[in-house]
């Protein structure tokens, strides 16, 4: 594991406290200058992206995986479980709409090629009216702040061998990340890496945008942060719904109802023995542990209709 490798001077105090505990890394336990915490802005002044609809028809078949977090052997298995592609990678997967929860980055060395996979395979799924779609972690918005804590010797060597120039905010690969959101409502269903709390729920648009235009180069740099990235509650960081027993229904409730969603799926925490639901299942924790580094298993969870249920699958 490497440590920090040029790190922006006013996120560095703030990240250093936060040790690797298997898979319950912190954020920055404050935000650093020049972010505004509490009210997160759509866009600094002169930022052109266009938002991403944060709604998406109810597909016949939508199928929700969790963190791959550089595992590719991980990765095929669970979209070949999920019917998305066949053993030669191709898709098979029809009008079925995928959406992969973040954590694509860190912890194993196949990053690049997970997220060149994924790129073909959201041009092939929209061919046959299916879809693709990949939303941002907690570790693609670090990697974008400088922060490599949890990058593999492998890792440190991808993206053309220039990890930072590649992942800062601008960069050839974050521009990438900002063309994806990090909360999707998909039919009747929420999806987010780490979970929307009611709080966050009336800004969702805004919280999606605001990191867009981060990683796209157009909100500042590394040192300037989004939202999402330094605040423990934000739809990336927050483990209350990832907990077993942390969970308050209620306030779940109102959550899904300033959503106008049924569920919520919730990847991030990982769930030592396999998916888990909670509040009549109305939540669903989908982060299994799938990469190599943990050895979970291979699950995803499939909602079609009204019902959902748990899709396993073998390396």
């Amino acid at each position: 594991m490497l440590v920090e490798r040029g790190l922006p001077a006013a996120l560095t105090a703030a990240l250093i406290c936060a040790c690797d505990r298997g898979h319950h890394e912190s954020p920055p336990p404050s935000p650093p200058p020049q972010v505004t915490a509490s009210a997160p802005e759509p866009a600094k002044t002169g930022c052109t992206l266009a938002p991403i609809p944060l709604r998406v028809p109810a597909p016949k078949r939508l199928v929700a995986i969790g963190d791959f977090h550089g595992d590719l052997g991980g990765a095929r298995a669970a979209l070949r479980a999920a019917g998305a592609i066949d053993e030669a990678d191709k898709w098979i997967g029809g009008d079925l709409v995928v959406v992969q929860t973040g954590d694509v980055l860190d912890r194993g060395d196949d990053e690049s090629k997970i997220l060149a996979l994924l790129e073909r395979l959201a041009t092939d799924a929209k061919a046959t009216g299916g879809a693709v779609i990949q939303l941002n972690g907690n570790h693609e918005l670090m990697n974008a702040a400088g922060d490599f804590r949890y990058v593999t010797p492998g890792g440190a060597r991808d993206f053309g061998g220039d990890r930072p120039r590649a992942l800062a905010p601008g960069g050839e690969q974050a521009k990438k990340f900002a063309a994806h959101n990090i909360v999707a409502i998909v039919g009747d269903t929420v999806l987010s890496h780490a979970g929307v709390l009611a709080s966050w729920a009336p800004r969702v648009d805004e919280t999606n945008l605001a990191a867009r235009c981060w990683l796209d180069g157009q909100a500042g740099g590394p040192r300037d942060g989004t939202p999402a990235l330094v605040n423990d509650d934000s739809p990336v960081w927050t483990r209350v719904y990832g907990t077993e027993g942390a969970v308050d229904c209620a306030e779940l409730d109102k959550a899904l109802a300033q959503l106008g969603a049924k569920r919520m799926v919730v990847a991030h925490t990982v769930q030592e023995h396999g998916i888990t639901n909670a509040c009549d299942g109305k939540l669903w924790r989908i982060d299994v542990g799938l990469a190599k580094l943990y050895g979970g298993p291979i699950e995803v969870l499939e909602v079609a209709g009204d019902s959902a249920r748990v899709l396993r699958g073998s390396r």
